[in-house]
């Protein structure tokens, strides 16, 4: 039998599931917003967020590259070097105040991110890929933060893909789903201890997300991701991300 505050975060969680799947990304930063906002422990939240981002990622990913929104080219410098550094940052131990900081600067990008109209950040003529030693850097840079907040770090990826003009809009929903696997894979390896701290709620959540996240996922391929609902997610982000910086 569900608590009344798990009955919410499944709510919550599937809610993530389905906008988040929607342009590719897996809900990392929803789900740890949910749990900011009831007040779960950080050993808790990042790798039950991890767990969560490991099922909804998947699933985008085989959505979003049947529907042909996928570049390998584009993906694999990014994700070689990211990988290692979601790791490492999954294995630190930060203060409370660092880690509520770091998540509240995530959730801030996700509600930028979703705030904006899919096809008003994307230029209809991408530039050429970045470099490999380019994307690498990026690739590590965001893996490091992707270990640390428990986050597979497509809401920092898909911008810069975005706003760099290095890919059109919904093949970085492709990318994002792969590269967002690959590092919370690396990030709950990183995160063993805090394995034990899992909720006994989380095989429920699992589904949920799996269902909730499957049909985002085959709406969002095909350019069915509702406005309004990114709009009244990314008030939500902002304000955990207040809540985390207040506290």
């Amino acid at each position: 039998m569900l608590s009344s505050s798990e009955l919410i975060l499944t709510g919550a969680f599937a809610i993530a599931a389905f906008l988040y799947a929607s342009v590719g990304h897996a809900g990392a930063s929803g789900y740890l917003a949910a749990m900011a906002l009831l007040g779960m422990a950080p050993e808790q939240m990042k790798p039950t967020a991890l767990v969560l981002n490991l099922v909804v990622g998947t699933i985008a990913l085989i959505q979003f590259a049947r529907a042909g929104c996928f570049s390998w080219r584009l993906f694999w410098p990014f994700a070689l070097a990211a990988a290692p550094f979601a790791f490492l940052g999954g294995s630190l131990t930060v203060s409370g105040t660092v880690y509520r900081l770091l998540v509240a600067l995530g959730l801030l990008a996700a509600a930028a991110r979703l705030a904006l109209p899919p096809t008003q950040s994307a230029s209809p003529q991408p530039r050429r890929h970045p470099a490999p030693l380019t994307a690498a850097t990026s690739g590590a840079a965001i893996g490091l933060v992707a270990g640390i907040t428990g986050t597979g770090g497509g809401i920092y990826l898909s911008p810069l893909l975005i706003f760099c003009r290095w890919g059109e809009a919904r093949e970085t929903g492709g990318v994002a789903a792969a590269f967002i696997l690959v590092n919370s894979t690396a990030g709950l390896v990183g995160h063993r201890p805090d394995l034990t701290q899992l909720p006994a709620a989380l095989p429920i959540w699992a589904i949920v997300v799996a269902l909730c996240g499957a049909l985002g996922a085959w709406m969002g391929s095909r350019r069915l991701a509702p406005l309004v609902f990114r709009r009244m997610l990314a008030v939500v982000l902002l304000i955990a991300a207040t809540k985390l910086v207040a506290t």
